[in-house]
């Protein structure tokens, strides 16, 4: 039997869900590990944190967060994926200078966070 692995996606931003176009875009890890060479080769590895974030284009419908999301910075993003399996990013803001783009209606919006978490 076949499993459904991609496909409809929801977001939700303090629990208002937002119309999306296209996908959802959310780190697996939180850690980037690298290799740490010696003299005699691989010596271990080190870590370093990665930035959670959620990115989405969201379609720009009339009941569309915009006050919400040009002044909180204390957001709860959850993006649920068509696999079942949902992240959220808590602690969230809108990061950098989202524009609506008039001609397709829609807006594209990358959340930084605090934490995030795989459920």
């Amino acid at each position: 039997m076949a499993k459904r692995v991609s496909g409809i996606c929801y977001i939700k931003v303090d629990g208002e869900q937002l119309e999306i176009s296209g996908g959802i875009e959310v780190p697996l890890v939180d850690v980037k590990r690298e290799t740490v060479m010696g003299m005699a080769g691989p010596a271990g590895y080190k870590e370093t944190a990665l930035e959670p974030y959620v990115k989405v284009t969201a379609i720009f419908m009339p009941s569309f967060p915009l006050d919400a999301l040009r002044t909180n910075t204390d957001i709860t993003v959850t993006a649920e994926l068509s696999n079942g399996k949902v992240y959220t990013l808590s602690g969230a803001f809108v990061k950098g200078e989202p524009t609506v783009k008039g001609e397709d209606g829609t807006v594209d919006l990358e959340f930084g966070g605090s934490k995030g978490q795989w459920q």
